[in-house]
C-alpha cells in the first residue's frame, strides 16, 4: 500500500511544469540527452558567426541556408535510418549523383514526362537498396563493404550514363526547377502551417499522455503540453515572418520537413519503429523477442537508397543541371555527419528523424557563414570534421553515463 502511494504521488507530481524540468535534467543526467547538444551547439554556432558577419542571420541568407539545407537534409534523413539499426551507407552520395544523371537523360534527353523521369529514378535508388539488404542478410557481407563496394560502382556507371558530354542541363522553366528555385509558400499559408504544426504538437502528446495514463505510467500534463506547443508556435511565426521580409519559406524546404515529420511518426509510432529500434538496441534480444531482423534490416537500406535518391533529384533540380560532379565531393560525408551532429548514434538504437533537420543546419550554417566571411574551403572542411567529432564524443560519453545508470 504504501509503495503504490509513493508511485501515485510520483506519478503527479511529474505531471506539472516542476516535474517536467526535474524529468529533463534527470535523463540529461542519465545520459539521455536528447537534442540538447546540437540545440546548444547552433545558438553558439550562429552567435559566433553573427559576430563576425552580421549578414549571417539576415532573412535573405537563411532564406538561402534553408533551400540549401533540403537536399543534403533528405539523404541524411535516410542515414539516421540506417544508423537506427547500427549499419552504414558509404554510398548515398553516388547513388544520388546516379539519380540526378538519370532524370537528366529521361527527362531531358528521352524527353519522357519529368513525373515518369522521377519516379524512374526513385525506384532505382529503392532497387539499389533491395539489393544492399540481399547481400547484407543472405550473404552476411558487412554493410561498410557492400556500400563502398556501391559508390565506386554508382560512381562510374553515373558518368556512363551521363556519357561524353558530362553535363545535362535542366529546362529553367520546367516545374521541377520552378519547384527548387522559386517555388515559396505563400504568406498565409506559412502561417497556417505554423498553427497546424504547433497543434499536431499538443493533439499527438496529448494522445501519447493518455496511452501513458492508461497503462500506469507517468506522463506529461496537459499545462505542459500546452506551454510546449504555445513556445513552438511563437518561434515557428517568428520564423515565418522573418523569413517573409524577403522571399520567405521554399516548398522545397516544406517538402525536406514535411519528409522528417512522416519519418519521425513512422519510427516512434509504429510498430516497425520500434523494431527498427529493438534491432539496433540489441539485435539477438529482437530476434528471440518475434521480430523480423531481416526485414527490418531490408526496410532500412531501401529506405536509405531512397532517400538518397530524392536528394539526387532535389540537388539536380537546385543546381538545374545533373553532371559528373553531382553526389561527389562533400556530399556524401555531410550527409552522414548531418546525421550523427543531429544526435544519431553510431552505436545504434539512438536518435530520432529531426537529427537529420538539425544536424544540416549545422553543417549548412558552417558552410553559409565562412562563405561570407570569404574563407577558404579547407577551414570549412576543418571546422565541420571538428564539429563531428564533438559530436562522436558527445555520444560516446552519453553512452557510457547511460551504461553506468542501466539505461543503456
Amino acid at each position: 500500500m504504501v509503495t503504490t502511494d509513493r508511485q501515485d504521488e510520483r506519478l503527479q507530481s511529474r505531471e506539472g511544469l516542476r516535474g517536467a524540468v526535474t524529468d529533463v535534467v534527470e535523463r540529461a543526467r542519465g545520459g539521455d540527452l536528447g537534442v540538447i547538444p546540437v540545440v546548444v551547439g547552433l545558438i553558439v554556432i550562429w552567435t559566433v558567426l553573427q559576430i563576425l558577419n552580421p549578414v549571417f542571420l539576415s532573412s535573405a541568407n537563411l532564406v538561402n541556408l534553408t533551400l540549401e539545407s533540403a537536399a543534403v537534409g533528405v539523404i541524411a534523413l535516410g542515414i539516421v535510418c540506417v544508423l537506427l539499426v547500427g549499419e552504414i551507407d558509404l554510398s548515398v552520395g553516388s547513388v544520388s549523383g546516379l539519380s540526378a544523371a538519370v532524370l537528366a537523360v529521361l527527362f531531358v534527353g528521352q524527353d519522357l514526362p519529368v513525373w515518369l523521369a522521377i519516379a524512374a529514378s526513385v525506384i532505382m535508388g529503392a532497387a539499389i537498396g533491395w539489393v544492399y539488404a540481399q547481400l547484407y542478410n543472405r550473404f552476411g557481407v558487412p554493410s561498410f563493404v557492400i556500400t563502398l563496394a556501391g559508390l565506386l560502382a554508382f560512381l562510374g556507371l553515373q558518368l556512363y550514363v551521363l556519357g561524353t558530354k558530362g553535363s545535362i542541363n535542366l529546362p529553367f522553366d520546367s516545374g521541377l526547377v520552378a519547384f527548387a528555385q522559386l517555388d515559396f509558400v505563400p504568406a498565409w499559408l506559412s502561417y497556417t502551417f505554423a498553427v497546424l504544426a504547433a497543434g499536431g504538437l499538443f493533439v499527438s502528446g496529448w494522445l501519447h499522455a493518455r496511452e501513458r495514463q492508461r497503462a500506469g505510467l507517468s506522463a506529461r500534463g496537459v499545462p505542459v503540453l500546452a506551454l510546449r506547443s504555445a513556445a513552438l508556435l511563437v518561434v515557428l511565426l517568428f520564423v515565418v515572418w522573418y523569413l517573409g521580409q524577403t522571399r520567405g519559406v521554399g516548398w522545397m524546404f516544406v517538402f525536406f520537413v514535411a519528409l522528417v515529420l512522416i519519418m519521425h511518426y513512422f519510427l516512434s509510432r509504429t510498430k516497425w519503429g520500434r523494431s527498427v529500434y529493438a534491432v539496433g538496441g540489441n539485435v539477438e534480444a529482437a530476434r528471440r523477442a518475434g521480430i523480423n531482423v531481416r526485414a527490418v534490416y531490408t526496410s532500412v537500406f531501401v529506405l536509405c537508397s531512397t532517400f538518397a535518391a530524392v536528394g539526387g533529384i532535389l540537388a539536380a533540380a537546385r543546381l538545374a543541371a545533373a553532371n559528373q560532379s553531382s553526389g561527389t565531393g562533400d556530399v556524401n560525408l555531410n550527409a552522414i555527419a548531418a546525421a550523427v551532429i543531429g544526435g544519431t548514434s553510431l552505436f545504434g538504437g539512438r536518435g530520432t528523424a529531426f537529427g537529420a533537420l538539425l544536424g544540416i543546419i549545422v553543417i549548412q550554417s558552417i558552410s553559409s557563414g565562412l562563405t561570407l566571411l570569404n574563407l577558404d574551403s579547407s577551414i570549412r572542411f576543418v571546422v565541420t570534421g571538428v564539429v563531428l567529432l564533438l559530436a562522436v564524443v558527445v555520444d560516446s560519453v552519453a553512452r557510457k553515463s547511460r551504461t553506468s545508470h542501466g539505461r543503456a
